[in-house]
């Protein structure tokens, strides 16, 4: 998996180092994020692919940033020998990670056919308290790891529409 990753997904590997160190420029994608979250002040914090472990990183790494909701979509957070195990903060207690401790509510959906959402599940298997949203039906038949797709399909709907009236 890890030589998958280096080959297809070098922007995930250069994020996360395969010797274990962090580079400055993830700590400072993680800045920047919590940065922008503080200036917007969302109630949601939708998250796509690469961009859902640095989201998830500096939810972590600024416990004063609360959300109400933290979607992940097409994410590889769960993806074992390359991303899972790398993590900050590690995981804990039987190899699990946890949802962020400003975070209200995280679903994370995932497309059965996403090659970067795999495998199938494993994020609410690997981490605590996330609500999984997999989708039963592909999410897009050829393009199901596109932002765009994971926007627009009914799943999405549902988890932004469980925030109730006003809460988007």
């Amino acid at each position: 998996m890890e030589k998958f990753v280096c080959t297809f997904f070098r922007e995930v590997a250069t994020y996360l180092a395969a010797d274990g160190s962090v580079h400055p420029a993830r700590r400072a994608a993680q800045e920047e994020v919590a940065d922008e979250i503080r200036r917007k002040v969302p109630q949601v914090v939708i998250a796509h692919s690469l961009g859902s472990v640095v989201a998830y990183e500096a939810l972590w790494a600024h416990p004063d940033i609360h959300v109400d909701l933290f979607l992940t979509v097409g994410s590889p957070l769960a993806l074992p020998h390359a991303v899972l195990h790398r993590l900050e903060p590690a995981a804990i207690g039987a190899g699990r990670g946890a949802r962020p401790p400003g975070v209200r509510k995280w679903v994370n959906i995932a497309d059965p056919g996403d090659l970067v959402a795999i495998p199938r599940g494993a994020i609410p298997r690997h981490f605590a308290q996330v609500e999984p949203e997999d989708a039963e039906k592909a999410i897009h038949a050829f393009d199901f790891h596109k932002a765009a797709n994971y926007l627009a399909c009914a799943a999405t709907a549902r988890a932004l529409s469980d925030l109730g009236p006003g809460r988007n």
